[in-house]
């Protein structure tokens, strides 16, 4: 199947990411995120900061942050499939599986003529069974999925779903764990975001379209023919938005920001959300961040108009593999000097990121490491998260000696941090 647009063909795409390729496969998930070369793909913050409004409260529940179980099996089989340029589609993954169990000799088309006839019926688990037979490591996938919950200032609480994960499986226990299935069927859930394309965050879409088929969906420029003909496929019968590059309004207080750059595995363009709370600054949640961290926190301080940066929420892409180069410790340096007083990371931010961002005394909000999580380090599957106008509360922080200052911060059950 043919690239939706000229500007990000397969040739544009390997063009703009070939430089990444020299650190290594490994090397690359992390510190192509902040190669210089990227920024030219990045558009202009706009010459004045925008007013987007305010909100009292920002909460943010943790469907899964596990995007995948073991790093090494999903490694493997990115190196055998042809590396990271190569289109994601092709590595014989679930759902996409063509060939049986041959890794790289997948193809949308095949993959999906495959499962077609169970989610015309909404029938996901022979769908998914159909994937355990045929797929290569159907059982590592896992996916990205937030709940954000909004109250704004006239007291009405919106309801945000950030990303549908991977697997079939895993994403709908997921959601029916934090009672995001009956919250879709009854449409308490406003919006629909997909952060980008990439198979973790995305290729689970079918379960969110199995309870709320004609949610109201963002998803940013960049996608290609097939990961639009997939909605379709998937069920979703709703409006659907394409948000241009910079900044869109949701409602009061709350903002899109489409960062468009090329992404690993022929991926396009990355959405991240800004929300002003009153009397605290502003709240960035982001999926991957591979737009890069500085980058996106210069956007968001340049971009909206807000007291400061409060709170951060998501992926940072920082040694996701927990390998460490020379230049995180200047990325360590240079993110505490923006201010974040509360950072509840996770996903792609490796567990040797969170430790090192909280012994220089940045708030890092800890975890429970429940539902396969692997560390307290950061926000783990089940744990919440709350960044509110009246909230005095601190993570805990690392001082010398291994101490913490303030109370340890504890995730889970509703607790607000």
């Amino acid at each position: 199947m043919s690239e939706q647009k000229p500007e990000v063909s397969r040739r544009t795409f390997a063009g703009g990411v070939a430089a990444g390729t020299l650190a290594g496969a490994v090397g690359t998930m992390g510190v192509y995120s902040y190669s210089p070369w990227r920024q030219r793909h990045f558009v202009k913050a706009e010459p004045t900061r925008r007013q987007i409004g305010e909100v009292k409260s920002v909460k943010v529940t943790n469907i899964s942050e596990t995007s995948w179980f073991d790093n090494r099996t999903l490694m493997s089989d990115i190196r055998g499939a042809g590396g990271l340029l190569v289109n994601q589609y092709t590595y014989n993954w679930a759902p996409f599986t063509d060939v049986k169990g041959k890794l790289g000799k997948g193809s949308y088309e095949q993959g999906v003529r495959n499962i077609q006839p169970y989610l015309a019926k909404a029938n996901l688990e022979d769908a998914w069974a159909f994937q355990m037979e045929n797929a290569v490591n159907p059982l590592n996938s896992g996916g990205f999925s937030a709940l954000i919950e909004v109250e704004t200032l006239e007291g009405e609480t919106k309801r945000i779903l950030l990303d549908s994960g991977w697997s079939f499986d895993w994403i709908d226990k997921s959601f029916q764990r934090e009672g995001i299935d009956k919250m879709l069927a009854e449409n308490k859930i406003d919006i629909f975001i997909v952060s980008h394309e990439h198979f973790d965050h995305f290729w689970g879409v079918p379960v969110v379209f199995k309870y709320a088929p004609t949610i109201k969906t963002y998803y940013p420029k960049g996608f290609y023919a097939e990961g639009l003909d997939y909605f379709n496929v998937a069920g979703h019968r709703g409006e659907r938005i394409e948000t241009q590059p910079g900044l869109t309004v949701l409602f009061p207080g709350a903002a899109l920001y489409n960062f468009q750059t090329p992404i690993i595995c022929r991926v396009f363009g990355e959405q991240s959300l800004f929300f002003n709370v009153k009397d605290r600054g502003l709240v960035t949640i982001t999926g991957c961040c591979h737009q890069g961290i500085l980058q996106f926190a210069s956007v968001a301080q340049r971009a909206v108009e807000a007291k400061k940066l409060y709170g951060l929420y998501g992926g940072l892409h920082v040694s996701p593999f927990e390998e460490w180069d020379p230049k995180y410790d200047d990325l360590v340096a240079v993110f505490k000097k923006w201010g974040f007083e509360k950072v509840a990371c996770n996903h792609c931010t490796g567990i040797l990121t969170a430790r090192k961002l909280q012994e220089a005394g940045i708030g890092i909000v800890s975890g429970t490491a429940r539902y396969r999580s692997k560390d307290t380090a950061y926000l783990g599957n089940g744990d919440q998260v709350t960044f509110a106008m009246n909230d005095d509360d601190k993570p805990a922080v690392l001082v010398p000696g291994g101490s913490a200052s303030a109370a340890p911060a504890q995730a889970g059950g509703g607790v607000k941090y």
